[in-house]
């Protein structure tokens, strides 16, 4: 793979491609993310590796939690165990569910059958999660995220209930406070995410985070206990 710095700049062709090609195998998978890389593309194109510059990064601790989804999150935790989070229950069905979702402005998916192969063999080697929300035994929304050491990466999310997907991204930051995760990859610039507290940073901070992050010991446990949500919400009296 080469470095992240070579990536194409705003007078190329496609700025932010790094490299076209290669394989979506664990080992690839593991060495590009741990250098700030990562595979997009779509069914009529190769393998492309980007490592965009500006990098859209949300801090836990920017995470704005508005007052609508705080009352959400208040009624979810008050009805467990109708409702719950769950880290990597159902991780076969988000992905799928992920690539099924329509996207504003997008006509098909760029998660691919190939990419939930590869992410699912990232799944199996212990890299790849997905955090769900359930109600009723059902699963409703969630997200998956790849996580080496200390570094997150979010790649996408679905709902099937309103703010079913929000709470999920809560239940990560969430998770993230309370492991010492200092930023969450979001990739790419949104409204949306902007909305909840991301902003942009420069690819050489960013890559400087990541390099740091990576080499940290690794989440030992990916489980939600409820407890967490005090990162977010105040203790049940």
């Amino acid at each position: 793979m080469p470095p992240a710095e070579t990536a194409w700049g705003p007078s190329d062709p496609v700025p932010g491609v790094v490299a076209a090609g290669g394989a979506l195998d664990v080992p690839t998978l593991l060495d590009a993310y741990s250098h700030g890389i990562f595979p997009w593309f779509g069914d009529d194109q190769p393998i492309l590796w980007w490592s965009p510059d500006p990098r859209m990064v949300l801090r836990p601790q920017d995470f704005r939690l508005h007052r609508s989804l705080r009352k959400t999150l208040q009624v979810f935790r008050q009805q467990m165990p109708r409702c719950e989070v769950r880290i990597d229950h159902a991780f076969n069905e988000v992905i799928a569910a992920c690539a099924g979702s329509p996207r504003p402005g997008q006509s098909g998916t760029w998660i691919l059958p190939q990419m939930q192969e590869a992410y699912r063999a990232l799944h199996r080697a212990g890299h790849a999660h997905s955090v769900e929300t359930w109600i009723d035994n059902e699963l409703v929304g969630g997200l998956y995220c790849v996580a080496l050491g200390r570094s997150v990466f979010g790649e996408s999310m679905f709902a099937r209930r309103t703010d079913a997907s929000k709470i999920a991204l809560a239940a990560l930051v969430a998770f993230c406070r309370h492991h010492g995760v200092q930023a969450i990859d979001c990739q790419q610039n949104t409204a949306h995410l902007a909305s909840l507290g991301a902003s942009e940073w420069p690819r050489a901070p960013f890559l400087a985070h990541i390099s740091d992050a990576c080499k940290q010991p690794a989440i030992p446990t990916w489980q939600f206990d409820p407890i967490y949500w005090n990162e977010l919400l105040p203790a049940p009296q």
